[in-house]
């Protein structure tokens, strides 16, 4: 009897281990598959930008992935450029704003080193200018003019700092996207930064 008691703590210890074991690698290959699938590419430029800005790291690269995938050369139909996909008219808004603007133009924007510095810049000046994070990646997506527009009626901003209602399809689902990919930057990489 005693030895029958013993076998099956045995074997009760074995499928724990086992199921510990399978459990383990499991979750590292999930972890894995959504490192690769969520990175951290250009990470010394996007801290050190961040930082310059005081940003946090999980927005800048959800930024980054939902608007180019982390492709430097990527060029939208309507000419945004880069990682971080800034118009022509973006960049030129976003350099005459820098007291420390250097001599790089449109054309520079394909160097993700410029390219990341434009858009952590850009997206500072549109959060000092919007109360709400959401609302400042409206104004990021779908233009100053646009967040304005919406702030100030009452059909999509009870507040005039909150858009309840976007009523652009493609930055209402941007903004959700930008949402959801942070949290798995968060969730994944848990980053120690700046104030956060």
């Amino acid at each position: 009897m005693a030895s029958n008691t013993g076998r099956q703590i045995a074997r009760t210890a074995v499928l724990l281990g086992a199921l510990a074991l399978a459990f383990w690698v499991l979750y590292g290959a999930y972890t894995t598959f959504y490192k690769r699938a969520y990175p951290t590419e250009y990470w010394k430029t996007v801290v050190r930008e961040a930082d310059r800005n005081g940003l946090p790291y999980d927005l800048v690269f959800a930024v980054i992935r939902t608007e180019s995938g982390f492709r430097p050369q990527v060029q939208s139909s309507v000419g945004a450029r880069g990682l971080m996909q800034l118009t022509e008219d973006t960049f030129d808004w976003t350099k005459s704003k820098m007291e420390d603007a250097g001599d790089e133009t449109y054309a520079d924007l394909f160097d993700p080193e410029v390219n990341i510095r434009y858009g952590c810049k850009l997206l500072r000046l549109l959060l000092d200018e919007f109360e709400a994070e959401d609302t400042a990646l409206c104004a990021y997506h779908a233009g100053w003019g646009n967040a304005k527009k919406w702030l100030a009626d009452d059909e999509h901003s009870a507040d005039g700092i909150n858009i309840h209602t976007i009523p652009f399809g493609d930055t209402r689902r941007y903004v959700q996207k930008i949402n959801e990919t942070r949290a798995i930057y968060r969730n994944l990489y848990q980053f120690v930064e700046h104030g956060g």
